[in-house]
């Protein structure tokens, strides 16, 4: 008699051997957080207003170097006004329109601090665009009005050649703000030039005051850059954005900051001689209370290693920057304003 033949036992597969239906896939399946859209608080961030001490310092000195030669302080307040106008809007325009180019190439995306409206996804990078012409139109509006009043018509060119400057620092095929030459503009447009304009569109001169203080506020203006830039130096050059920072290196870059931070209160030692209590003219020595937020900065830069401690650095600047610009501005004023 054969054998019969025993069955063979069912071996069931392992849940883990299962395949996963497509509806299933889709629901375990890691989801990607939307991106919110920018608010009214994200679009104020985005103007950077912390960086408007940059121009606004400038005007206040400028107006204190025109003081020295007018009846009254406040003689051509209105002309005043329109060049506050002017670099407040401008400062702004530039502000919204680095954060379209740079958003645009990807530099911005995996940034230390406040995020940006393109680099975050939180705006379309058309919108921006939108907002910073919107605001260079201001300022170029504000311009034509200061040049109509002062009737120096030759103004309109080195208007447009500001417009110019803010928007090749990081627009175009080849902006200058990423082969090294950012500062340079910085204390040229953020310093000399409208400190120089601001006393020239009240009194059609500028004097030595003038002068220095726009070398001082350029100076103080080109460390909020350098600190900005020290911050971002090697993401800068991993998406081949050549600053400052990039081109001379770690302690480079410490050093001239250090420089770029002396520098004024070393012009102050001007203003201190000639703008000082005894003589009932003034009182510049006392602008270097200031140096009670530069020192801090320089010993922070000269060790910092992290992102965040830079950040820490480029607010005390900024600090620094206010009150050696407002501080010096009354110093200078003060003469002028005892006519009042």
């Amino acid at each position: 008699m054969a054998q019969q033949q025993r069955p063979i036992p069912r071996v069931k597969t392992p849940p883990t051997s299962r395949p996963i239906p497509p509806k299933a896939k889709g629901r375990t399946a890691g989801k990607i957080k939307p991106v919110k859209p920018a608010t009214l608080g994200t679009w104020i961030a985005g103007a950077r207003p912390i960086t408007l001490v940059l121009g606004i310092v400038p005007v206040a000195l400028g107006t204190a170097a025109a003081a020295q030669v007018m009846t009254h302080w406040y003689d051509h307040w209105v002309r005043a006004l329109l060049a506050l106008g002017v670099a407040v809007f401008l400062q702004i325009g530039v502000n919204y329109a680095n954060d379209y180019s740079d958003g645009r190439r990807g530099v911005d995306q995996d940034r230390v601090g406040p995020a940006r409206l393109v680099g975050s996804g939180r705006a379309k990078p058309r919108t921006v665009l939108i907002v910073a012409l919107v605001f260079f139109a201001l300022a170029a509006a504000a311009g034509i009005v200061l040049v109509w009043r002062t009737e120096q018509w030759w103004l309109l060119a080195g208007g447009a050649l500001c417009l110019i400057a803010a928007w090749f620092y990081t627009g175009g095929r080849r902006p200058y703000g990423y082969l090294g030459l950012g500062e340079l503009a910085v204390f040229i447009f953020f310093g000399v030039v409208p400190v120089a304009g601001t006393m020239f569109v009240q009194v059609g001169t500028v004097n030595i005051e003038a002068w220095l203080a726009g070398a001082a506020a350029g100076a103080l203006a080109c460390a909020v850059l350098v600190a900005n830039n020290a911050r971002d130096r090697v993401r800068d050059q991993q998406h081949g954005k050549r600053t400052l920072a990039v081109l001379l290196g770690n302690v480079g870059t410490r050093i001239f900051y250090a420089i770029l931070m002396v520098v004024p209160f070393l012009i102050l030692g001007f203003f201190a001689l000639f703008y000082e209590p005894s003589t009932g003219s003034g009182f510049a020595p006392y602008v270097y209370f200031a140096a009670a937020a530069a020192l801090p900065a320089i010993l922070i830069a000269s060790t910092a290693k992290t992102p965040r401690e830079w950040l820490l650095v480029l607010r005390l600047t900024l600090l620094t920057a206010l009150l050696f610009g407002l501080g010096l501005s009354a110093a200078i004023i003060f003469p002028a304003a005892a006519n009042f």
